[in-house]
């Protein structure tokens, strides 16, 4: 396996960039247009249909068919041509955006009325309820739910090997293809995602256990 991993390092190590492309970006304009989202959904209706229909239609379709859908008939329709590339991290960060968005918005509908009630009462401004109270028990209850969503766009990622991205996966069948020595390769492939995988769910599962509290009224 170390003989395989040290001969075809430079593919390997394209292949790892490419994949850190798509996940740091599908990861950052994810959760920050989720945050925002959620925010703006739980405070118009307008927004909140929009997210809830937006979430109902990505849970119905698989993945790898908007995966598809965005690379084949959405491009010959409006007679463009997409990198790949740009149409997976395009794909990935609106099911982040949409998925994020659920999260924040039921964090903030949950969260109870009377501890701003009690914040006004003791004449704190809206601002410092919202800075010193809001956030920093909504942050403690969603983060474990979005490091582990962080996790499995990670894990959709691969699917961009189907549409000629690049990325780990497609260069380890190319690496495979050429000496066909599946068990190695695909082996530490599936060390490589454990090794990055279990240390997030691990850290979520902590953070779940040690933060996260029912804050319901009832």
């Amino acid at each position: 396996m170390l003989n395989i991993l040290i001969e075809y390092r430079i593919a390997i190590i394209r292949g790892l960039g490419t994949t850190l492309i798509i996940c740091s970006s599908a990861w950052s304009i994810g959760v920050l247009g989720g945050i925002i989202f959620g925010y703006l959904a739980q405070k118009s209706k307008t927004f909140s249909r929009i997210l809830s229909a937006s979430s109902f239609l990505l849970i119905s379709i698989p993945v790898l068919v908007l995966l598809f859908w965005l690379h084949y008939p959405a491009q010959a329709l409006l007679s463009v041509v997409i990198n790949p590339l740009i149409t997976t991290i395009v794909a990935l960060s609106a099911i982040n955006i949409v998925l994020t968005g659920e999260l924040i918005k039921k964090a903030l509908e949950n969260f109870p009325f009377q501890y701003v009630l009690a914040a006004r009462v003791c004449g704190i401004e809206e601002k410092n309820i919202f800075l010193k109270i809001k956030l920093p028990i909504i942050f403690r209850q969603v983060l474990p739910g979005i490091i582990t969503l962080q996790v499995s766009i990670m894990h959709m990622s691969l699917f961009g090997s189907l549409i000629s991205v690049e990325e780990i996966f497609r260069i380890s069948q190319q690496i495979n293809s050429q000496i066909y020595r599946p068990v190695e390769i695909y082996t530490a492939l599936a060390l490589l995602f454990v090794a990055v995988s279990l240390p997030l769910n691990l850290l979520a599962y902590y953070l779940k256990n040690k933060y996260t509290r029912n804050l319901s009224e009832k």
